[in-house]
């Protein structure tokens, strides 16, 4: 079989990649095993010494590396550099830190020493969607590699481009082979790889829906899954927030990526007192923004990815201005070639609406009226997602009493939700469990092998 992508700038094909069959599969992950036995007897040191030397390359190849990024997703160009350059750094990051993460634990028990030391476990498949192609499997190879395992990448259909260079970079980084394994499936053989005996565990980043069934298939097979889903991220806008600031920035966290992110700013419930003029900063700023072809350096909106998620999109867009909300700018499907949806920006939601109760994965702003701060908390935590969320005010020391009591992952302050190489990240509910990233993230797949050094103390 072949892997087709569509540009979705122009809606034309591009040229097709070819998938694995069983043969082909069991030969991939074969690979992956025989350079697990390898690898895990390898120090931290020269785990770095590959991964700095695969962010070196990605540095001196941003401009090539970016290209797929553009041409299979439709990631503004500027956009695109800058995933490649972060992923270089989450490289950068695990290679100088994964010995410290990874230290052993001293522990005191009866025994003369006891402690817990992390021990890789063997390959780990990565199953990985198209928004983000090179950061997404940076943030899941990059801490595997380090604990000593191997990775197996089954990369989103729609990129195969992009998989194909992810996959380049650590053989031009002189990488051994099996370590780093790009896995072309097809939809339907992802179980079986995922049942795979040499599989050891699993890292998914997608929908709740397919989320759902690779957990419930790893855990058929007793094998640990890390799963980072869908979201429907809150924030809140307080009265005495400083609200040029926090429009700049909601605007960015919306709009990134053309809103086709998980941890993208998606309900913005806003104080009453500041309702009116910060829909007035809102609509001002997502006015300006410029939608286009992604290879121009003047495009500040691509289009969105695929034919079925922009009718998607325009399906909920609709049903919501049925149901009573108000539709200040965008709206409309574009005519001609191409999967443009214009920024839109939907007020007076109702928390029945459809815009409110799905995610909304595309340059879509929907605002939300709060009476007060606990009016704005119990709309923020009425949904089933728990991936980030946001709040802004000029009261830091009730916003962290506030982050306690969001149902989420993870709270920024006063600035925008990210990952980070350096903190953890994961959801609560159906945003998935586990976490990736930071300390914790290099932890979740390894063995927390206790050892107990005799003999006993009296």
């Amino acid at each position: 079989m072949t892997l087709f992508a569509i540009n979705p700038t122009t809606g034309k094909a591009l040229p097709g990649s070819p998938s694995l069959d069983a043969a082909g599969r069991g030969a991939a992950i074969e690979r992956a095993q025989q350079a697990y036995l390898k690898w895990r007897k390898t120090s931290f040191a020269e785990r770095a010494a590959l991964l700095n030397r695969v962010a070196e390359i990605m540095r001196e190849d941003v401009e090539a590396l970016a290209k797929p990024m553009v041409e299979e997703m439709g990631k503004p160009i500027r956009e695109a550099r800058g995933e490649v350059m972060k992923s270089a750094w989450c490289a950068e990051h695990y290679a100088s830190n994964a010995a410290n993460y990874l230290a052993p634990d001293m522990l005191d028990s009866d025994a003369t020493v006891s402690y817990v030391q992390y021990l890789p476990i063997g390959p780990v498949l990565g199953i990985l969607p198209w928004n983000a192609p090179f950061w997404l499997a940076f943030r899941f190879a990059a801490p595997a590699l380090m604990a000593g395992n191997t990775c197996l990448m089954k990369h989103d259909a729609h990129v195969p481009a992009c998989a194909e260079a992810i996959a380049d970079v650590f053989k031009r980084a002189g990488a051994p082979d099996g370590v780093f394994v790009n896995l072309p499936l097809e939809t339907p053989d992802v179980a079986a790889a995922i049942e795979d005996e040499r599989v050891r565990a699993v890292s998914f980043t997608g929908s709740d829906r397919a989320g759902a069934i690779v957990a419930a298939t790893a855990a058929a097979q007793i094998k640990p899954a890390v799963l980072e889903l869908g979201g429907s991220d809150p924030v809140i806008v307080l009265a005495d927030a400083d609200l040029d600031k926090a429009a700049d920035v909601v605007v960015l966290s919306r709009i990134i990526n053309a809103g086709q992110s998980c941890i993208a700013a998606k309900r913005i419930i806003v104080e009453e007192p500041v309702y009116a003029p910060f829909l007035e900063k809102l609509q001002t700023r997502l006015a300006k923004l410029k939608m286009g072809d992604p290879a121009l350096e003047t495009t500040d909106v691509g289009p969105i990815a695929r034919e079925d998620l922009r009718e998607n999109l325009h399906r909920q867009v609709t049903a919501t201005v049925a149901a009573g909300a108000r539709c200040l700018i965008g709206g409309e499907m574009p005519d001609g070639p191409g999967y443009f949806y214009p920024v839109t920006l939907l007020a007076d939601v109702g928390e029945g609406m459809v815009a409110s109760c799905e995610e909304t994965f595309g340059p879509i702003a929907v605002a939300m009226s709060a009476k007060d701060v606990d009016d704005a908390l119990r709309i923020a935590n009425d949904t089933p997602y728990g991936l980030g969320a946001a709040i802004w005010t000029a009261d830091t020391a009730r916003a962290i009493a506030m982050a306690a009591e969001i149902d989420t992952g993870q709270v920024a302050i006063n600035g925008i939700v990210k990952t980070d190489p350096r903190l953890p990240s994961g959801g609560t509910k159906r945003s998935g469990y586990g976490r990736e990233l930071g300390p914790h993230g290099i932890k979740m797949f390894v063995n927390a092998q206790q050892v107990w050094v005799g003999p006993a103390r009296s």
